[in-house]
């Protein structure tokens, strides 16, 4: 009996150091039974990963897209270089796979026909202190997050207590916090047995905020010029999860499964999902024959969504299986939060509604993006009567951006919505063929 071939798609676009981890984690896959291929397809980076994937793995095949297509498009171009293979994984370029990974997501496969996803479980990378903030007013802004001296900003969580992000000084976007609020630190990976931690905060008046980590408490009146606290952190930290799955919730939004909750074996139990997750998945070759490759429109972000979604309405389920695991820096390469996610988040969540939600879902999708934008105006111009200056709209003028880029997209998905309901009518999922 022939091996089973693998193919795995690694896309990079700028990841330096951390694409280079992500090819040699997988390269270090336990195949037992398997021939794997692997391929980098590198989106017109300015690094130096394709030279250095060239020189040091030569055992990775490189694709040059020639410009930055994407995740989607990077992902297309990638499933084509495979060639002919049986199963397909996609791998994030800030993830690293564990030496098991692959083989449960295998078995998943095997085991269900009709499973054209087999969905690992997805941690975020490192340990996480949990840091909880108290104010004694509401709208303190967190500014930059620091351990040993490293900022860790992008990869820090709100978990409770955000008042959403709004613009802030100089520019950047910041997360406002309300009289309570709950933080997650990434530890550093050689910092001392008990680490320190460095919070950057400022508020529009003067507010006393406490911060406290287990027994470690740590003061500090913070105003409009800001003020720095910090608090002493544990040695170890708890294992937080990214994805086991995607669920679709209210208002067509799709959410991972157990984000921010702690790795204590709640999602332990294999089950099914309504979506997989790009960041780390494995797929059957049939299904991606039978859906087609991934809509190059999107870019970034839900693409993975709205694949996951075209294929259940072909009638294929997709499989959480917990024993496999990977392991994601998140928002390495667009930071949460940044001007180029919440533009791609906030169009392609429309988009993806407008091709495949019910009509009436669809129009409350866009209806009720579009009234968030204008509350959005409202609070801006009091932001700035109040503290006298000139309001800061860089949120509303994203949330345009993205209102006129569906506008000019949504006829041609309804065109695809067409397509897709076409197709549909009489689908029937085709087993995989005997064993060669």
């Amino acid at each position: 009996m022939a091996p089973t071939t693998v193919g795995v798609v690694v896309v990079n676009y700028n990841g330096g150091d951390l694409t280079l981890r992500t090819l040699r984690s997988v390269l270090a896959t336990e195949t037992r039974g398997v021939s794997l291929r692997v391929v980098l397809v590198d989106n017109a980076s300015s690094d130096d990963v394709v030279a250095r994937v060239r020189a040091e793995l030569p055992a990775v095949a490189v694709v040059e897209a020639g410009a930055n297509r994407g995740f989607a498009g990077g992902c297309n171009l990638g499933i084509r270089a495979l060639g002919a293979v049986d199963r397909v994984a996609l791998v994030n370029n800030d993830a690293r796979v564990d030496r098991g990974w692959l083989l449960p997501l295998l078995d998943a496969l095997e085991r269900d026909h009709d499973v054209g996803a087999a969905c690992p479980k997805i941690l975020l990378d490192g340990e996480f202190a949990r840091l909880t903030l108290s104010a004694s007013h509401r709208g303190v802004e967190l500014l930059r997050v620091c351990v040993d001296g490293t900022d860790v900003t992008n990869r820090s969580r709100v978990v409770s207590g955000s008042d959403g992000r709004a613009p802030g000084p100089a520019g950047q976007r910041v997360e406002r916090l309300g009289r309570a609020a709950t933080l997650l630190v990434p530890l550093t990976d050689d910092g001392p047995s008990e680490r320190g931690s460095r919070l950057e905060l400022a508020s529009a008046r003067a507010t006393e905020v406490t911060v406290a980590c287990g027994d470690a408490t740590s003061s500090v009146t913070v105003g409009p010029r800001g003020a720095t606290v910090g608090v002493r952190l544990p040695a170890t930290g708890a294992t937080i999860l990214n994805n086991v799955g995607t669920d679709l919730v209210d208002g067509r939004f799709g959410a991972d499964r157990g984000y921010l909750e702690p790795d204590d074996g709640r999602y332990d139990a294999p089950t099914d999902v309504f979506a997989w997750c790009g960041a780390g998945v494995l797929l059957r070759g049939a299904y991606l024959d039978d859906v087609g490759p991934f809509d190059e429109r999107l870019f970034l972000y839900y693409e993975d969504l709205e694949l996951s979604w075209r294929g259940r309405e072909r009638g294929w389920r997709y499989r959480t299986v917990p024993g496999s695991v990977v392991r994601h820096v998140h928002s390495s390469t667009t930071a949460t939060g940044s001007t180029l996610t919440e533009y791609y988040n906030g169009r392609n969540h429309l988009l993806v509604a407008i091709r495949h939600a019910p009509a009436s879902d669809a129009c409350a999708a866009v209806l009720g993006y579009a009234l968030a934008t204008m509350s959005y105006v409202a609070r801006d111009l009091r932001e700035s009567a109040r503290h006298r200056r000139r309001p800061r709209l860089g949120d509303v003028r994203t949330r345009l951006r993205a209102l006129v880029s569906v506008a000019r997209l949504a006829p041609s998905m309804l065109l695809s919505r067409r397509r897709d309901r076409r197709r549909t009518v009489g689908a029937v999922v085709r087993p995989d063929p005997p064993d060669r």
